[in-house]
């Protein structure tokens, strides 16, 4: 997959481009049925699939005390846009003078005359320009000017809620990972390089990796059953998110205890995938009494993975 960092980069024609207007965090299912769309429409007209996008988040600079916590980095959603299946991404850089474009400005300077879209794919209820101005019957006028079709795709609902990044995030936000991972289409995942900790995993005989973790969304406090991707291998462990009460700690914090598992990963970049939720972060009365609830979560984790395949 071919990704144009800035509109200004396009200096190649695209081949009868078919493309997706969006920003397309977290790129649920929702995002994945536009992208089929577009993919297919693409191959029967010989032509390249393509979505235009943002970065930063349009919110952050727009209103930055607005912005939600994001579900995907740039290059997660680069990565998952590529398993989609997408010919190219083009980012736009998103700025204030990108921001007060009028919506007629960004179809002929942008849609026209940069990218010559043949046909454009977007959500229900998409909007862009200056102040969300542009409408889809805007889009479709615009299109009826400059030589583009317009299509919308229908929201996808998984039984009776319609599937949204803003309901994924308060999901998540809420611990209810399995929830989640249904309208994500994936189990949601974190990455985060491991640092030194306080080792008192390791006193207690269950070793714990502690993630410095850079995504902005992080599950609710508690304890789950994950997978561990290190160097391209999955494995199988228990992770604890949360101000380990039991020792007093001030800070939130992402550890990981993976099973039957003895490498040195320290200064390493791993990605956790959360498959189910085991219980609430509690405070013990003793470290005799974690240990014992532990080797119970242990048990516990074990069962959920073994029902969720890799």
């Amino acid at each position: 997959m071919k990704i144009i960092r800035g509109s200004r980069n396009i200096r190649e024609e695209i081949k009868n481009p078919v493309l997706t207007l969006g920003n397309f965090d977290g790129v649920h299912v929702g995002h994945q049925a536009i992208f089929r769309n577009v993919t297919l429409r693409s191959k029967e007209i010989d032509g390249t699939s393509v979505v235009f996008t943002f970065e930063p988040h349009p919110l952050k600079i727009i209103a930055p005390d607005r912005c939600p916590p994001l579900l995907t980095s740039f290059h997660k959603k680069m990565e998952l846009i590529q398993e989609a299946g997408i010919d190219m991404v083009i980012c736009a850089d998103f700025n204030r003078r990108f921001a007060d474009q009028h919506p007629r400005d960004f179809a002929k300077n942008i849609l026209y005359k940069k990218v010559r879209a043949k046909e454009i794919f977007v959500g229900y209820d998409y909007t862009f320009g200056r102040g969300r101005e542009g409408t889809i019957a805007y889009l479709k006028k615009m299109g009826n000017e400059f030589g583009f079709k317009v299509n919308v795709v229908d929201p996808v609902k998984i039984d009776v809620n319609l599937v949204s990044s803003s309901l994924i995030r308060e999901l998540i936000e809420d611990g209810k990972i399995e929830q989640a991972s249904l309208f994500l289409g994936r189990t949601y995942s974190i990455k985060g390089k491991v640092i030194d900790g306080h080792k008192k995993g390791t006193v207690i005989g269950y070793p714990t990796a502690n993630i410095d973790v850079h995504h902005e969304l992080i599950p609710h406090t508690g304890v789950y059953g994950v997978r561990v991707v290190n160097e391209g291998i999955y494995y199988d462990g228990i992770a604890n998110v949360g101000f380990n009460p039991t020792f007093n700690r001030d800070s939130l914090s992402v550890e990981v205890h993976i099973f039957d598992f003895n490498k040195d990963i320290y200064g390493k970049e791993i990605e956790i995938a959360f498959i189910g939720r085991i219980r609430e972060e509690i405070a013990f009365k003793s470290a005799q009494e974690l240990v014992e609830q532990i080797g119970q979560d242990v048990k516990r984790a074990k069962d959920i993975l073994r029902v969720h395949s890799c």
